[in-house]
């Protein structure tokens, strides 16, 4: 319950501008110390369909945006990205999420169902894929769950394969669904302006 206070607090304490645009609305974060997070939500099924991250560096520089669900935008893709995106062979992870639940899909993985295990790993709060055959291992936080406190439990994983892609959906626990129910009620507090389509707290 602590955690989804906190991250709550964080997003009603954020600066916050937001723009509606072609279905979806966009959310964009200014956080204290210089963190920034820019959030797209679905219009029509108010699910959240895009989280990515500009975190402050130690060191100088501009930090880069880094996408924490959903497809990177193709003008943030670096050269190395689009490499693995066009890749025949090298394995990559999308997250979505549905009403219900958490899902990753790891595409470019031809083996079939039996050669892969998908396991919690409660102390590190992630998840974690490897194959039988050693040709792949994986470690998927799972931020969601971090948020409200919880660690994850193998009772609500199950995995499918096929395509040459391993899905793998995780079952949001209640908690998760409130702190879900409570950030939307927020950002549907925001009204839209008129005149350039930004949205300003109410």
């Amino acid at each position: 319950m602590a955690g989804e206070n906190n991250w709550l607090d964080m997003l009603k304490k954020a600066e916050k501008v937001c723009l509606d645009k072609d279905g979806y609305r966009k959310v964009h974060y200014r956080f204290d110390g210089g963190n920034e997070m820019v959030e797209e939500y679905n219009l029509q099924t108010n699910v959240l369909t895009r989280r990515a991250w500009k975190r402050v560096q130690t060191i100088g520089g501009q930090g880069t945006w880094e996408v924490e669900l959903g497809d990177p935008e193709p003008s943030t893709l670096t050269s190395t990205n689009l490499e693995i995106k066009e890749s025949s062979v090298t394995p990559f992870v999308t997250k979505r999420l549905t009403k219900s639940n958490i899902e990753w899909r790891i595409r470019n993985l031809p083996y079939p169902l039996t050669v892969y295990s998908v396991t919690v790993d409660p102390e590190n709060m992630s998840i974690t894929v490897r194959t039988s055959n050693k040709k792949y291992f994986k470690v998927l936080p799972v931020p969601d769950l971090q948020r409200v406190g919880l660690q994850p439990t193998q009772k609500n994983i199950s995995v499918t394969h096929q395509y040459n892609t391993l899905i793998i959906t995780y079952l949001k626990p209640q908690q998760v669904l409130l702190l879900e129910k409570n950030v939307l009620d927020e950002v549907k507090k925001l009204k839209t302006a008129k005149d350039d389509g930004q949205c300003n707290p109410s």
